[in-house]
């Protein structure tokens, strides 16, 4: 069998396609001995090289999808000398780099998924506008009505739309509120674009759910964790699914977790307790 060269090294998570591309326009790619061409097809026998450098074909056939929890504000794939970013702690893979599916802005935080498996991490971002996902969000302050109804609304400046099912008040203390929001397809920058026209000035958005991951009480930040075969299929296969998320997983609400604790992540309190529900109207 045999596919594409672009895909290939984007499979071999070397690079994205459109990175492998730009390679192969530049002539740095060898296939066999030659320079390849955009479009070429590569098998498991063809000799691939990378400035001259032999490009190891073995896959993997069991590359993890990592469930990550990252701190806001740190980096999540490495950049510039010093590397401190969340994937430069993560095991080295030889002759392979992290793949992001669906990052947040840095500034943000929570779940973040990596994988070196660049047609994997394709597939995976294809089907992320139909997942269901929730933020936490910390703003000071309680929200206006027409903040809530604004936000509900999901419209931005371009005219697109983001998808929020729910605005749910989760409790605070002092001038801190935390809101946890409810959507599906939401887009980390699209969510912080809804919140700016919104007047919404929010110091911590955390990402605690997408799809039928939720981030777990025990995943501790700067930490993470494989995804089994079944929440791959999960994600995969049932993207409008709105299915039971595992049971050791608990909604994220870090109001009250002191700066030395940082690293634990608390369960959220009684729904009961946790203010009145905002929901779209139909």
């Amino acid at each position: 069998m045999t596919e594409r060269i672009q895909k290939f090294l984007a499979h071999l998570g070397l690079a994205s396609r459109r990175e492998a591309e730009d390679w192969i326009r530049a002539g740095r790619v060898g296939l066999n001995g030659k320079v390849a061409q955009l479009g070429d097809r590569v098998g498991e026998g063809d000799q691939l090289q990378l400035d001259g450098r032999p490009i190891r074909q073995r896959v993997s056939q069991d590359e993890p999808v990592l469930l990550c929890h990252r701190s806001p504000g740190q980096r999540l794939l490495p950049g510039g000398d010093a590397d401190d970013s969340f994937a430069a702690h993560l095991p080295r893979r030889a002759g392979r780099r992290f793949i992001s599916v669906g990052p947040l802005p840095q500034i943000d935080g929570g779940l973040e998924l990596l994988t070196a498996d660049g047609g994997l991490a394709a597939r995976l971002q294809r089907v992320l506008r139909g997942l269901p996902m929730e933020f936490s969000l910390r703003v000071r302050g309680e929200l206006a009505p027409g903040q809530e109804a604004a936000m509900l609304a999901g419209q931005l400046d371009s005219g697109a739309q983001v998808q929020i099912d729910s605005l749910e008040s989760a409790g605070g203390e002092g001038a801190n509120r935390w809101y946890t929001i409810k959507g599906r397809g939401i887009n980390g920058n699209e969510l912080r674009q809804l919140l700016e026209r919104c007047g919404i000035s929010a110091s911590r958005v955390l990402r605690t759910r997408l799809g039928t991951l939720q981030l777990e009480r025990s995943l501790a930040r700067g930490r993470s964790r494989s995804l089994t075969d079944e929440e791959v299929t999960a994600l995969l296969g049932a993207p409008d699914a709105a299915a039971e998320v595992v049971s050791d997983a608990v909604p994220v609400r870090p109001a009250t977790v002191p700066k030395s604790r940082g690293s634990r992540v608390p369960a959220a309190r009684d729904r009961r307790s946790r203010g009145a529900r905002v929901r779209r109207s139909h």
